[in-house]
């Protein structure tokens, strides 16, 4: 097992190496405005998966895809001589839609602040259903009933057991 310092120093040598090739060496015209975003190695530096954006819609996206694996090749020999490892990492592009996660999590806090908004709107206009203080207190019910201390007295029941003089 690697050190996992060790592996994410080599991850991020690769997404350097890859981006640098890509930017300086593939000619490909399919090659559209690409963004290396990162890239991940297994601890045992054998698989590397590269992380990439492309701007454009879904024809620029798959003519870079197509790009970039017919340049797989070249790539995987140039980080293999540059990481000086006795295996060379078996690169895999992968696209990264950070951009259509980010427009959806806008989506759904727009649809919140509306739900929000609503609430709120309603809530301004809002009564109560009763009273505006629905449970009785023990200082009304003595006054309202007009009953005194020594009412209460007689209706007391004394208590069982005890002392019976």
């Amino acid at each position: 097992m690697s050190d996992p310092a060790k592996v994410r120093r080599h991850a991020e040598r690769v997404r350097e190496l890859v981006a640098s090739v890509v930017r300086s060496q593939i000619k490909d015209p399919r090659l559209g405005m690409i963004t290396i975003t990162d890239a991940r190695i297994t601890a045992d530096l054998r698989d590397a998966t590269v992380f990439y954006t492309v701007l454009g819609d879904a024809a620029a996206q798959s003519g870079t895809a197509a790009a970039l694996e017919s340049a797989k090749g070249m790539l995987r020999s140039t980080v293999g001589k540059a990481l000086g490892l006795r295996h060379s990492p078996t690169l895999t592009f992968v696209l990264d839609d950070v951009q259509d996660q980010v427009k959806h999590i806008d989506d759904l806090l727009a649809q919140a602040r509306n739900a929000d908004a609503e609430v709120q709107r309603l809530a301004a206009r809002a009564e109560y259903a009763g009273d505006a203080q629905p449970y009785r207190l023990d200082d009304e019910t003595d006054d309202e009933a007009g009953n005194d201390e020594d009412e209460d007295a007689e209706d007391e029941v004394p208590p069982r057991g005890g002392d019976r003089r």
